[in-house]
């Protein structure tokens, strides 16, 4: 084997690494930026009412966000696209990712609409977010929580999966 595919390797099990890392990274601090807010509605006090919506807001976003958007749909692709990486990576793929990873470019065009979409309403409804009071912010970002916390895991876990088939967990849609 010459030096230069080597490297290659090197530069591919680096980039589908950065790829997984930069994404939990990501999720991770969202989930650190919202946990203090969360935190805040139970220092507060809630009302019976407030916990009642709390509940039945918990399990909208851990089947919404967290299974639908994560286990079925974000986290598989990020795998399989981190595996594109460890295998096929060109070189400016193995720099940026993580956003490679998400879809955000050489991806089909429906894909890289969804990913920026998707994005740029995150951040509306974030912005949105902000001009809330306690409890009801807390109350949102404690679904919000534990809907990326959920993704995440799925995140980790379709990675093992992944590498222990040595395989693609869905089609990576790489263009």
């Amino acid at each position: 084997m010459l030096a230069k595919d080597k490297y290659l390797i090197l530069a591919r099990q680096a980039g589908a690494v950065w790829g997984i890392v930069g994404v939990s990274l990501l999720i991770g601090s969202a989930m650190v930026r919202v946990l203090p807010h969360a935190v805040d509605a139970f220092k507060l006090g809630l009302t019976p009412m407030e916990w009642i919506l709390l509940f039945i807001w918990s399990g909208f976003m851990l089947t919404t966000e967290g299974y639908r958007g994560f286990q079925k749909l974000f986290s598989p692709r990020v795998a399989s696209r981190a595996w594109y990486l460890f295998k096929l990576g060109r070189p400016f793929d193995l720099i940026m990712a993580p956003v490679f990873c998400m879809g955000y470019f050489r991806a089909p065009r429906r894909r890289i609409i969804t990913s920026w979409t998707l994005t740029l309403g995150i951040i509306l409804i974030i912005t949105a977010v902000h001009f809330l009071s306690q409890p009801w912010r807390g109350i949102l970002d404690c679904g919000v929580l534990l809907g990326l916390g959920y993704g995440l895991v799925w995140l980790f876990v379709f990675v093992i999966i992944t590498i222990n088939r040595r395989d693609y967990v869905v089609d990576p849609e790489v263009k």
